[in-house]
């Protein structure tokens, strides 16, 4: 019975209007796999799957070794044929809803090096709009560790430079002081003098703009910074977002305190920030087992 029900599914899938035809493709070999699972233990009807079935069947997900995101979409895929099954009055419970999807394990943000960070820079020492903008850019996303939004929001109201600091409006609307370094300024300065102006071809309050005159775009500036990536001889995967991890990195490195670079980054729990705590955790691990004597025992 539960292959034709599968089928049946399947036709109720594909002639919803919201899946495309690679969805249900995936749906479709997940659920294969865990009605396989249920008839070679001789499960057969919808009433007769338990709890425990569906649990003993992640457990040899987790034997294979398939990954928490893995098992979260196989799961996903589950929790929507079990609910096909009792709207179908097939069964009296959706038995699954009580099991919760596996924990994602946190992924290290890749961060660059100092040295990594001045070749960057170095590519944008031009005396064109584009240059100075992009220097700019680059100097304020990794020397205060803004978001790309709240960067790409920016108004020419928010600068303070010769304070030393801009208002930038984070998540949640929330609005927060900003210091900005020397470098940054200088950046800054020589972009509105000589960028920003240039690039301004109508009325905009926005700081950064495209060649066109319009506000700079996520998808524009990710594209900049992966060709200077590239350009740069950086293996590592660079997004703005790499160089808000630096920033907050390099700050710990030096001693800064975890609740300042909190407040800096914006966060507003103390424990998202608590992830470069990690990073610097897997450095100094490294720096030992690569220089201690004792770090790892001597070949015999």
């Amino acid at each position: 019975m539960l292959k034709q029900l599968l089928k049946e599914y399947e036709y109720e899938l594909k002639s919803s209007q919201a899946l495309s035809k690679n969805s249900v493709s995936a749906y479709m070999a997940d659920l294969k796999a865990y009605v396989e699972y249920l008839l070679r233990k001789d499960i057969n009807r919808p009433e007769s799957i338990t709890k425990d079935h569906i649990k003993q069947y992640l457990m040899t997900l987790r034997k294979k070794h398939s990954s928490s995101s893995t098992i979260s979409r196989k799961l996903s895929a589950l929790r929507k044929f079990h609910q096909f099954m009792l709207e179908e009055k097939l069964v009296d419970e959706n038995i699954i809803l009580g099991i919760h999807r596996p924990k994602q394990a946190k992924r290290l943000p890749d961060v660059l090096s100092l040295e990594e960070i001045e070749r960057l820079i170095t590519l944008t020492q031009d005396k064109t709009p584009l240059a100075k903008r992009n220097l700019a850019m680059i100097e304020l996303l990794y020397g205060s560790g803004l978001r790309i939004s709240e960067l790409l929001d920016l108004k020419t109201d928010d600068l303070h430079i010769n304070m030393g600091f801009i208002n930038v409006i984070g998540k949640g609307s929330k609005e927060r002081i900003v210091p900005i370094g020397s470098e940054a300024a200088m950046a800054l300065k020589a972009y509105l003098e000589d960028g920003w102006l240039t690039l301004r071809k109508k009325p905009t309050p926005h700081v950064f703009l495209n060649r066109f005159g319009n506000k700079m775009s996520r998808v524009g500036f990710y594209k900049i910074i992966k060709e200077l990536a590239a350009k740069a001889d950086i293996k590592k995967d660079v997004s703005p977002h790499t160089l808000r991890h630096s920033f907050a990195t390099h700050l710990l490195e030096g001693g800064v305190d975890l609740r300042y670079v909190q407040e800096m980054l914006g966060h507003s729990d103390v424990s998202t920030t608590e992830i470069y705590t990690h990073i610097n955790k897997k450095q100094l691990i490294a720096v030992y087992d690569a220089y201690h004597p004792h770090a790892k025992k001597k070949e015999r």
